[in-house]
């Protein structure tokens, strides 16, 4: 496979148990001579403000989301995730990524 378009889902995952949220996605996968992917995605639908509110928390908190293709529950697949201004999302494998993320909350 040197390129894939279609629908996968963005899964972000609290602890190896709970899935936040889950995040339908139209996207483009090409793989270079060595085997390195690239990939660009779109929302498929519009976010809603409720889900927007939560989409932008979670890529604030931390940006890295598993990746699930058609016909596959959890894929294995880190990836870190860039949304532009446009609601573009870039899309990088993140395979040395340890699952850490240290977030501190303001609570006043």
């Amino acid at each position: 496979m040197d390129r894939f378009e279609g629908r996968a889902r963005l899964e972000w995952w609290a602890n190896q148990a709970t899935c936040l949220e889950e995040y339908d996605i139209d996207i483009t996968v090409t793989v270079d001579a060595v085997g390195k992917w690239r990939a660009t995605g779109r929302h498929v639908n519009a976010l809603e403000a409720p889900q927007r509110e939560g989409w932008d928390f979670l890529v604030e908190m931390d940006p890295h989301f598993s990746i699930a293709f058609p016909g596959e529950d959890r894929s294995g697949i880190t990836v870190r995730v860039v949304e532009a201004e446009d609601g573009t999302l870039t899309l990088t494998e993140a395979p040395d990524w340890d699952g850490s993320v240290s977030v501190t909350f303001d609570l006043t």
